[in-house]
Parts: C-alpha cells; structure tokens; sequence
C-alpha cells in the first residue's frame, strides 16, 4: 500500500481536532511517541501499515479516506464573512456564556418546539459536564424548562464528542419520546443544533480578515467604527447604546456589594473594598491600576452571582472591555457616542475572533475567552485615543499574542478563581498593549489575522484538561489547605 503524503498530514490534523484530540491523545490511542504524530501531520513523518489503520480506526474514517488525493476530495467550504455584532454583545445573566446562556436559549427554543411534553430529559457531555455543576448549567435548564419536570444526566465519560460543550435534549409525553436534539454552545451564548451547518448563520459582513478590511476602510477614507456601522445599518448605534448601559450598569452595581460570592469556596467581594482603597500618598499610577481593577471586579463578580452582564465576548471575560472604556470615560469625560464608536471597533476585532478562531474557552483555553476580551479592549481604546488603523491592529495583535496558550482551568468549574483577577489583569495588558502600539507598529512583523489564526491552532493543540473541564492546572488545587 502506497500513501500520498502531500495532503494526509493536514488531513489527520484536521480530523484529530474535529474529535477534540490532541496530538498526545492520537498518540497514546497509537501507541506510538508524540514526536511521530506532530511529523506526520507536517507531512515529514509516513506512517507504517499497522500505524495507518490505527490510525484511521482513531479517527474513525478509512484509510483510503484518510490518504486519498485532495482533488479527489470534497472539502467543505467555510461561508465568507462575518456575523452582526448583536450576536457578539449579548445582554444576560452569568455566570458562563457557554454553560447558562447557551443551554438556556437551547431549552427554550426546545420547550417551544414540544408543546405536547410532559417532562424532559437532559444529557450534558464534556465541559457542559465536567464544570456544569460550578457553571451553574443545571439550575438554569431547570428553572428554563420549569415547572415540567426534567432529568439531567452528567456524561464525563463520552470522549470523542463533535463539540467540547455537547448537549442532547430529549422530550417526552410519559414514556413516549416525542422529539430528540442534540446542541452545541459554541461560545458567547451561541448555539447550533446538529445538521445546522455554520455557514447558515446570517453574514451581513462580506469581509471576515482584518487585512481586508482594512484595506478597504484606507481605500474608501473610513475608521473601523464607521465601517461597522455603514454594515450593520440603522438602529445599531442605539443598540451600543443600550449594551454600554448594562455594562456601566454592572459596573456600579459590582461597587455597591459586599459579602461571600455564592459556590462554596467562600471568596469575598472585593470590588467595593478596592474602589475605596484609597491612601494619602497613592500615585496617580498606582490610583489608575485600582479603579480599573475595582471595575473589572465589579463586572466579575456580578457575573459570579448570576447578574446582569454583557459578553464581550463571553460571560467569564466580561469586565475587560467595559472597565478599560468605563475608567476613560470617567477620567477623561468621553461622550457615549465616542464609546459607542470604541465598542464597534472592539467588537469587529472580537467577531474576527470569533469567525477565524474561538472565543469559547472549552475550545481553545482562556486565551479564547480572556485574551480575545484583552484585544477587543485594545482595540476600543486605540480607537477611543483616535489612533490610525495600523496601530489599532497591533494594539489587538499585542493583546491577544501575548495570552497564548493561556489555559482555562477554574477551580471547582466556578467562573471565580483565577477568572475574576485575570480580567483585571487582563484590562492593564491592553492598555500597555496600546502604549506600545503607538509607538513601534512601523516595526512589527506579524499581522493580527496570523495571531488569530496562531491562537486558534494554540487552543486546539491544548490539552483537554486545560480547556474548561476543571482536570488540570490550577483546577487541581485544593484552597482549603
């Protein structure tokens, strides 16, 4: 038996990620070293016979599927361009975008769907299963399809899933099945139904690389915000008004609370307590770090409880963007058509994000959650500070390059420890992002679609313990001792 090589490399590759493996886990199913996986999908590495039907037993294709010639294959095609970005700022209730926002807009598109049921059944697999007790994804699929009874079972043990947060919904009229679906929340509060391609999501912008936008924006003497705009229509501007009222909103309300953030690890609010942390020799440095930490706390622990928040882009990365725009405004007294106009800019990097990568966590690590938020900051505030289209791609690329391989990995499943103090940081990194930015972007040497694209394959070579499922890292911590 003969291999073409030229095109199986990207094939195993692509098909290993489709089952959420990584490149140990092939390997181990092979038994053979992890060196061999990584040369075979750069196509420096041929596999033996044996090799090649394990292989393809562990991807569960054949291996004439899996060597044959690309132009014997039918490849499916990604739909070009991008989503609205009322689909990447959502107004709702925390902790997680993916484990509380998603399943409930699941159960209740389901629940419609069955008038005739009388109770439910519900299967969790992977993160969904692994953090949904932390996450809170019971209660919230209960209290969506109450006051019917419904069965939720915790699968930790299905590997292979097309989604890492996977979800079967099942309705019943007694012992009758009346209708079964299975759903994907694939970040940020969206979901997909199984046989619901991606592409069948509404585009309504027909570019979807930073580089082409951008060079259509110099071409036609646009800001990034404008380009938003002019694409998303009449009416868009109202709704950034409405978004940056809930996230200041969140901000105040986040200042006001004190006491025990609710999961049993008993953390304390500390949002009101660093607000009014004040000393009578603080800098004016060390003043700016502490409100803008109090806010993204704020923001943070509001979503810990369950409040009203805004994704940006997701539930547990929520306080980056708002605290950054929320101290300038203060500090500096912007307008709020001036936010808006940050927003948009933030929120087209977060969509690039989104469409060439991941913003879910249980995908491709925090750098998908908290890093993504990073970059949208930078961007929002490159563009609050008037800066040129070059410098707000590298205040974006800065911020999310340097959160690679940042792992997901909260304690007990809660969106608590380390995520809340990681927005914090996270807010001072983008705006050291767009002070560098300012003034080195005519000596940079990598693109921001290449970092996207970089932080997507980052994330999906991850380890699965370090993405969303509480095996690994700091998950594994005891804070008792």
């Amino acid at each position: 038996m003969t291999f073409d090589l030229s095109c199986a490399g990207a094939r195993i590759k692509a098909l290993r990620l489709a089952r959420s493996l990584t490149e140990e886990d092939l390997a181990k199913k092979l038994g053979i070293p992890h060196c061999d996986i990584v040369a075979m999908e750069d196509g420096a590495g041929m596999p033996t016979l044996e090799q090649a039907l394990a292989l393809a037993s562990a991807l569960d294709t054949t291996v004439d599927e899996l060597f044959r010639k690309q132009d014997d294959a039918t490849v499916p095609q990604k739909q070009p361009g991008m989503e609205s970005l009322t689909e990447l700022y959502k107004i709702g209730s925390g902790p997680s975008s993916s484990h509380t926002m998603g399943p409930e807009k699941a159960c209740n598109l389901f629940r419609n769907q069955t008038p005739e049921a009388n109770r439910y059944e519900v299967i969790l697999y992977g993160s969904l299963a692994k953090t949904g007790k932390g996450h809170c994804t019971d209660q919230v699929i209960e209290k969506t399809l109450s006051p019917l009874p419904c069965k939720i079972i915790f699968d930790t043990a299905t590997e292979n899933l097309p989604h890492p947060n996977t979800m079967d919904l099942m309705a019943y009229n007694n012992e009758t099945l009346l209708k079964k679906a299975r759903v994907f929340s694939v970040g940020g509060g969206a979901i997909r139904f199984e046989g619901e391609a991606e592409g069948e999501q509404k585009h309504i912008y027909a570019l979807d690389t930073f580089n082409d936008i951008a060079r259509y924006c110099k071409k036609e003497g646009l800001r990034l915000w404008e380009y938003v705009y002019n694409t998303e229509g009449s009416g868009f501007r109202d709704y950034l008004s409405t978004v940056w009222r809930a996230m200041r909103q969140a901000v105040a309300a986040g200042l006001e609370e004190e006491g025990i953030l609710p999961g049993g690890l008993n953390v304390h609010k500390k949002a009101r307590h660093l607000f009014n942390l004040q000393h009578v020799d603080e800098t004016a440095e060390t003043k700016a770090n502490r409100l803008i930490a109090a806010y993204a706390f704020a923001v943070g622990e509001q979503n810990a409880c369950g409040c009203r928040i805004v994704t940006a882009p997701t539930c547990g990365a929520a306080g980056v963007l708002p605290e950054v725009l929320y101290y300038q405004q203060k500090k500096n007294g912007y307008t709020d058509d001036e936010i808006c106009r940050a927003l948009a800019t933030g929120g087209l990097i977060g969509n690039l994000i989104k469409t060439n990568a991941s913003i879910s966590g249980a995908e491709c690590g925090c750098q998908a959650e908290v890093g993504s938020a990073c970059a949208m900051a930078a961007a929002a505030l490159a563009e609050l500070f008037d800066l040129s289209i070059d410098k707000i791609e590298y205040s974006a690329e800065i911020a999310i390059e340097h959160h690679l391989g940042l792992t997901c990995d909260p304690i007990c499943g809660l969106v608590q420890i380390p995520c809340i103090e990681r927005n914090a940081v996270a807010a001072m990194r983008a705006i050291n992002a767009v002070n560098l930015s300012s003034f080195l972007s005519d000596t940079r040497k990598i693109s921001l679609d290449k970092v996207i694209l970089t932080m997507r394959d980052t994330g999906r070579d991850l380890s699965h313990r370090y993405r969303e499922t509480s095996e690994g890292g700091l998950a594994k911590l005891s804070i008792y001792e």
